[in-house]
Formats: C-alpha cells, structure tokens, sequence
C-alpha cells in the first residue's frame, strides 16, 4: 500500500497560505501520495478480478470478489495512515510544546539557536542575528517551528485527513478495473480490463513521476510493468485454479 500520506497540511487561507516553497512542497507531495493511492488501488483490485475472472466467468463471483478487496484495501489504506500520521502528530507536537518551553524558560539561548539555524541556510552572522532578534519580536513560536523543524503550531499534520485521503484515492482507483471487469461482454473482458489498466497505470505512473521530479518514461513503463506482471500472475493462478477445480 502506499506510503502516501507523509505528509503536512496547509488548506486555510491568510498570512501562511503561501509561506514560500514549503506550503507547496506539502501540497505536492499530498498530490503524489494521492496518485500513489490510486495507483495501488487499480494494482490491487485489478489483480484480484483478473485472477478470479481466470478461474470462472461468473459475473457476480468476480463482482463480489473485486468489491471484497477494495473494501479490504482502502480500509487497509486508511488505517496505516491514520497510525502513520498520528505517530507524525504526536512527534510533531512535542517539538513544539518543547520549543514553548524553552521560549519562556530560556529565551535568549532561543534566540541564538535560532540565528544558528538562520547562518547554516546561508545568512551572515550578523544578518542571521538581526533576523532572529526581528522574528522573536514577532511570533517567536511560529518563527522557530518553522525555522528549525519547518512546522507550523497551528496547522500540524492530520491523520484524519490523511486516512480518508488514502481511502478515497485507494476507493478511486479500484474502481477503475472493478466496473472494467464486470461491464465488459464475456468474450473481451479480461483484455478489455488489462488495456484498461495498463493504460490508467501509465498516467499514474507518469503523473508521480512528474510531481516527484523524476524520470517520467522510466517510471510509467516500471509502474505499467508491475501492474501487467501483477494481473499475469494472478491470472494464471485462477486459471489453474479453475482448470483444478472445473
């Protein structure tokens, strides 16, 4: 399943709707991971229908199937997301609750490990300084949350909204080879559903590959080579299975 979630939030807007390259960092990595979760989606439920449409050609038997393992996934999903994130909140907050009591018990030792922080990103000492002495006039929380943890105390991740997230990306994905294997006719419903597949993998494939900045033919042709394998595989074992059984 995917590790999507990972990730902060920023939804509202105001003064830190677009505090630089960080809000939009956050926000596409969201985006990837909900790429991510489709693409496990379409893998998973596809290689489920593929297998079981190998052993019988019961429409229902491959419907019922099909739906056992989105449900199955997409709870599976969101589970590990929401503990995922809450380990990340409860993480997070503590950074926090530590950084607001240093900040009243020991403000100027703050102060200093804030324009530290400042000079290891490039400033000059004396440059790092002014800025830490202006950004703890200010909100000194938000400024050394953000500085040094890149957090923000009032918008920490959400694991909420990270496991119904994953549940609708994984739900969404599903979905595809599910209604693909159940509408087709008889005679062209698993290829049909293979080619459906194989071609909602590649924009998956290349839409992750885009938003990670990473080798976008390499990656879709990896991405629709593991969903082929997967249905292949699962295929022939229904197929043998069926041929066992018949």
């Amino acid at each position: 399943m995917t590790q999507g979630g990972h990730e902060g939030h920023r939804h509202d807007g105001g003064a830190h709707e677009s505090d630089g390259p960080g809000s939009i960092g956050q926000r596409l990595n969201w985006l990837r991971a909900g790429v991510l979760g489709a693409n496990d989606g379409i893998v998973s439920v596809a290689g489920i229908v593929i297998g079981v449409a190998g052993a019988t050609d019961d429409r229902s038997t491959i419907l019922v199937s099909g739906l056992a393992g989105l449900v199955a996934g997409a709870l599976s999903m969101a589970g590990g997301e929401y503990a995922s994130v809450s380990t990340q909140r409860d993480t997070e907050s503590t950074l926090v609750e530590t950084e607001r009591r240093v900040l009243a018990e020991h403000p100027a030792e703050a102060e200093s490990a804030l324009a530290a922080s400042l000079q290891e990103r490039g400033l000059s000492e004396t440059t790092a300084r002014d800025a830490a002495r202006e950004l703890s006039a200010g909100d000194p929380l938000r400024a050394h949350a953000a500085v040094e943890y890149g957090l923000d105390p009032d918008e920490l991740t959400n694991p909420w909204q990270a496991a119904i997230s994953s549940f609708l990306s994984f739900t969404l994905g599903a979905l595809l080879p599910l209604l693909a294997i159940t509408l087709l006719p008889e005679g062209v419903r698993v290829i049909g559903c293979a080619v459906a597949v194989v071609a909602a993998l590649a924009l998956t494939g290349w839409s992750s590959a885009a938003l990670g900045r990473a080798p976008r033919v390499r990656a879709t042709v990896r991405v629709m080579g593991v969903g082929a394998a997967t249905m292949a595989v699962t295929y022939g074992l229904g197929t043998a299975f069926g041929v066992a059984t018949a």
